[in-house]
């Protein structure tokens, strides 16, 4: 007997949503990194950024907001001086640290 009732409606889920302090930020930027995926990482910049206010990331970086969506996402290839400026935005910041 066929189900004629409509599906549920699922919430659309936007990690943004959850990047609220520069300290989730940074938890989820560092989780990011020890997986190694270049392509997620700049998917969570880019969700980072989303969360701080594009616009805001634009202002404070000089770059103009429709090239930060084009520079964040996978596959493309930004310049490392766009990535360190995105992240000084986001008062984040990069550090080497020694492994094993």
């Amino acid at each position: 007997m066929p189900n004629n009732s409509k599906p549920a409606h699922l919430e659309t889920f936007d990690m943004a949503d959850y990047l609220q302090t520069k300290e989730a930020v940074a938890e989820y930027l560092s989780l990011v990194l020890q997986e190694g995926d270049i392509d997620e990482l700049l998917r969570a910049i880019g969700h980072a950024a989303k969360a701080k206010g594009m616009a805001n990331i634009a202002a404070a970086t000089g770059l103009g907001r429709e090239s930060l969506y084009k520079a964040l996402v996978p596959s493309a290839k930004p310049r490392f001086e766009t990535i360190v400026a995105v992240l000084k935005a986001l008062d984040i910041e990069l550090q080497a640290v020694c492994v094993r």
